[in-house]
């Protein structure tokens, strides 16, 4: 039989963690005391090629820059930028052009920093990798091992390819990046089921991990891109990103407005030529000044604002954006799909139970941090003898290193036994006056064959002590009596612990029996595992778990109220998953989904399960890809967070990314659109609540620029229709716009949050960026700034007054109708008729001044009067202007009154506002 690097790729065979040694070496056709020849080897470099990962094509420089111009809303600004050329308009063509080359090279550069995700992958792989060639132990680059290369492990050591171990002397692999699990895995050389998960598949070593402790020989059964490092790379490059809802919004918008501007702009010069016989250079002015109008050209600057403002407003919440759109994705978000491991959880082992012979107990705080207490019954515990054994067996019987490093604290060893010296300190034990007080003489050390670690310590009347802890089932075997107080003991009640160990087990808690033996007449120097006496006393059972945050339950109860629905995905254990899911409000503590489970659905089975189902548990990244996947395919709008090497290919296909800033790896921060500066899913929350404020400032921004558009256009229109004096000119309407959208429009993008928007079901994602509620009230609005500006030119044309004159008001009753109409803009339905409605912002009152500035150099300074025809106002006629002005503001709170007043139309907006 050929020799072959990939199982999977063959049907015949079985997949290497079901294979036995010997099958797997005779495939191979390799020695696994000797390893390959040297020429062997060679020959198999040549055709498996290099251990490492394959770089994709890449796109261009050039061609990745000119991808960013592909969007028609760019395509109707370079349009808007050549017709304002076409009228010698260079100023205003060029601030077009300049926000067109801006948000291209925003783009470009971003694009850039994505593709390093894949680059970071390749960068996980060892450097070096010690094997076995003819019999010789020798270094060789990581790149030159080949598949049936026997490769030597040590503590330490970064594992270089995919190995089936056949040798292990106590080995344990962090495995946290690639299958999500927050403590080593145990390592032997036992075959497992063929339909075993990664991170079940014990007699796997995998490249890109870390070998935490313990000795190990294997052979490399995969390399490069076969390895599941591989697999992961290869999935990644595969994802397409999604546009945001928001650019998806925007393009149809874009398509929308073109059409029409196309549309009213034919039909409109049709009638002015044939019904009218207008002059074709004056109707083409006219019919380019429509166009021009009906462009709202600021709006892709003001957009690019408010998101930044929302990425400052979110990096204050340690949320760090990384891409733009996604500010506003996050407003979107109706799903958050969860990693558990240091996301929902601390990432640190914490004692949470403890049972004795006669009590079960209760223990709070967080992870490593020593703060916290003992209670029993919901109330704090007194002084148990018994308890206070267990602290010291916990202190003394343990090989980790636990220390404070800048307000955080760390482990180094066995996150278990890290997470015991917190437990003792809150029974009131101090480490260093305990392990003073009984000096260690001997030990036998944890290893995976006898499941428990011993020490013999010296006590300070010169007696020896034994104390164990270890895997219940080994130490109750070990036992004969249980303590009950101080110095005494009964019989072992040996059904109590094990029940007890079972209740602890179903609560997702990993459970260590403690237990003692005073004078065991041992000799110090010389101890095996089978010295262990039999005449233990049982002390009782401690369970440890990777706490939820406190702050994510809280998170986790804001989101639902908001209608967005929180799913956890891990890789950990189903019991453990689905007992930790309950403390955070998610489920019921029994229902999950396992990574098996999933891979029998097909895509519709998955489809519908995804609907009622939130906690999936021993999922590989694949699993997790179909899940998000599904989600979508629900209509639904996907976060994803992670921090592992297996959550990279996810967190690139959800509608927004989210990395972990501590503790993820490089692969997922560079996959991801948003990295938590603190990993803390409280975060998620607050970043959701400052994107939906953006989208709604989005909206509001557009619901007050365009009705200016509309009524400019219809300004225009009107006078080739009817066939008066056009009562604004083009480059009167470019002042328009520059002053709403620069002086005014900027001020809504500094908008606060609204007291209710986390209690607000998440948009539709379907929901367009202009509902029907919202062209209502541009048209409505549109119109009455249309009657404002046609009453003032007329009005002052009856009053005897010059064209420059009528249009120089005209121009000043649309800016002054514009002013009273922000003040309506600030919300969407509730009254603005209050002081109090517009203290919340401000640069309201900068915005305006700013604007009655500009208006006064527009209407008094000779070179701007030179440059669009004005002519100075007159005095009396700025209050009849303002009078209009509030008229205008007051017309449209009649109409947010009346549809408050009406639980009908109230109820409809709402819906339309949510895309219902």
């Amino acid at each position: 039989m050929s020799t072959t690097a990939n199982a999977n790729t063959a049907n015949e065979l079985r997949p290497w963690h079901a294979t036995p040694q010997h099958e797997v070496i005779r495939r191979l056709a390799t020695s696994g005391e000797n390893g390959l020849n040297p020429a062997e080897a060679a020959a198999r470099l040549r055709k498996y090629g290099p251990n490492r990962l394959p770089e994709g094509r890449k796109r261009g420089p050039f061609a990745r820059l000119l991808a960013q111009f592909n969007n028609i809303l760019v395509y109707v600004l370079l349009a808007a930028g050549f017709t304002k050329l076409m009228l010698n308009l260079w100023v205003d063509a060029a601030i077009i052009f300049g926000v067109v080359v801006l948000n291209a090279l925003l783009g470009f550069i971003q694009e850039g920093k994505a593709e390093k995700a894949l680059d970071s992958i390749r960068n996980m792989l060892s450097a070096e990798a010690r094997t076995v060639r003819g019999g010789e132990t020798r270094m060789i680059p990581a790149e030159q091992v080949v598949p049936g290369d026997v490769v030597l492990l040590e503590s330490g050591d970064k594992i270089p390819a995919d190995l089936r171990l056949f040798e292990t002397k106590n080995l344990r692999t962090e495995e946290a990046a690639l299958t999500g699990e927050s403590v080593p895995a145990e390592k032997s050389v036992d075959v497992v089921s063929a339909n075993a998960t990664v991170g079940d598949r014990e007699c796997m070593a995998f490249s890109g991990t870390m070998v935490v402790s313990g000795r190990a020989a294997g052979l490399v059964v995969a390399t490069g891109s076969e390895t599941e490092l591989g697999r992961i790379n290869q999935l990644l490059a595969d994802v397409s990103p999604l546009e945001t809802p928001l650019l998806r919004q925007i393009k149809k918008f874009g398509y929308a407005i073109t059409m029409a501007i196309g549309v009213i702009s034919v039909l409109i010069f049709a009638y002015g030529k044939w019904m009218k016989g207008i002059d074709f250079v004056e109707l083409f002015q006219a019919v380019v000044g429509i166009a021009v109008s009906l462009i709202p050209e600021g709006l892709p600057a003001l957009i690019t604002i408010t998101l930044a403002i929302g990425v400052q407003r979110m990096a204050q919440r340690n949320a760090i954006i990384r891409r733009l759109p996604a500010v506003e994705t996050l407003g979107s978000v109706s799903r958050i799909c969860s990693d558990k491991t240091g996301t929902l959880t601390l990432m640190e082992m914490m004692v949470v139970s403890a049972v004795t012979a006669n009590s079960a107990y209760q223990v709070t705080g967080d992870g490593y941090s020593p703060e916290g207490e003992i209670r029993t019954n919901g109330q704090p515990a007194g002084k148990d003898a018994v308890l206070a054994l267990m602290g010291r067996v916990s202190v003394l019987c343990n090989d980790a290193e636990l220390f404070k490093e800048e307000s955080t604290w760390k482990v180094e060893g066995d996150p278990t036994e890290g997470a015991l010296y917190p437990f003792a300190a809150k029974l009131g034990l101090d480490r260093q006056t305990e392990q003073a007080a009984s000096p260690r003489i001997d030990v036998i050390p944890f290893e995976s064959e006898h499941k428990f670690m011993a020490t013999l310590q010296r006590t300070a009347g010169g007696e020896q002590v034994l104390l164990v802890k270890g895997a219940p089932e080994v130490i109750i075997e070990h036992c004969d009596r249980q303590q009950t107080g101080d110095g005494q003991s009964s019989p072992l009640d040996r059904e109590h612990f094990l029940t007890q160990s079972d209740r602890l087990a179903a609560q997702g808690e990993r459970v260590l029996a403690l237990a003692w033996l005073q004078n065991p007449n041992l000799k110090a120097g010389a101890l095996t595992a089978a010295d262990l006496p039999r005449t233990l006393v049982l002390l009782g059972l401690i369970g440890l778990l990777d706490p939820p945050r406190k702050e994510a339950i809280e998170a986790v109860k804001e989101c639902h109220g908001g209608g967005i629905r929180v799913t956890m995905i891990t890789g950990d254990h189903k019991i453990t998953a689905a007992a930790i899911a309950k403390m955070l409000g998610l489920g019921d503590g029994r229902t999950a989904i396992t990574g098996a489970e999933i891979e029998d659905m097909d895509t519709a089975t998955l489809q519908e399960r995804v609907r009622a189902v939130d906690v999936f548990a021993r999922a590989s990244p694949e699993h997790k890809l179909r899940l998000v996947k599904a989600i979508q395919a629900n209509g639904q709008i996907v976060a994803m967070t992670g921090d592992g090497v297996n959550d990279a290919p996810s967190l690139k296909k959800a509608d927004i990314g989210v990395a972990m800033g501590i503790k993820g790896t490089e692969v997922t921060k560079e996959a991801a659109e948003m990295i938590l500066a603190d990993d803390n899913f409280a975060s998620i929350s607050a970043a959701v609540k400052e994107g939906r404020t953006v989208y709604n400032n989005i909206e509001k921004a557009m619901l007050f620029l365009l009705p200016t558009n509309v009524a400019q256009a219809l300004v225009i229109a009107a006078a080739i229709l009817v066939g008066f004096t056009m009562p604004i000119t083009a480059p009167q309407v470019l002042w328009v716009n520059m002053v709403t959208s620069v002086a005014l429009g900027l001020v809504i993008s500094f908008e606060p949050h609204e007291i209710d928007v986390m209690q607000r079901s998440p948009r539709a994602v379907d929901r367009p960026i202009v509902t029907g509620f919202g062209i209502w009230r541009i048209i409505f609005v549109g119109s009455a700034l249309l009657a404002y500006t046609l009453l003032a030119f007329f009005w002052m044309k009856a009053q005897g007054a010059s064209e420059g004159l009528a249009r120089t008001v005209a121009v000043n009753a649309i800016t002054i109708g514009q002013v009273f109409y922000l003040l309506n803009s600030r919300y969407l339905l509730d009254s603005s008729l209050s002081l109090k409605a517009h203290m919340g912002n401000t640069y309201l009152p900068l915005g305006i001044i700013a604007v009655v500035i500009l208006q006064l150099i527009f209407t008094y300074a000779p070179p701007v009067q030179a440059m669009f025809g004005n002519e100075a106002i007159p005095l009396w006629v700025w209050p009849w202007l303002l009078s209009g002005g509030i008229l205008l503001f007051l017309v449209v709170e009649a109409e947010k009154l009346v549809i408050r007043s009406s639980g009908i139309l109230r109820k409809a907006v709402v819906a339309a506002e949510a895309g219902a």
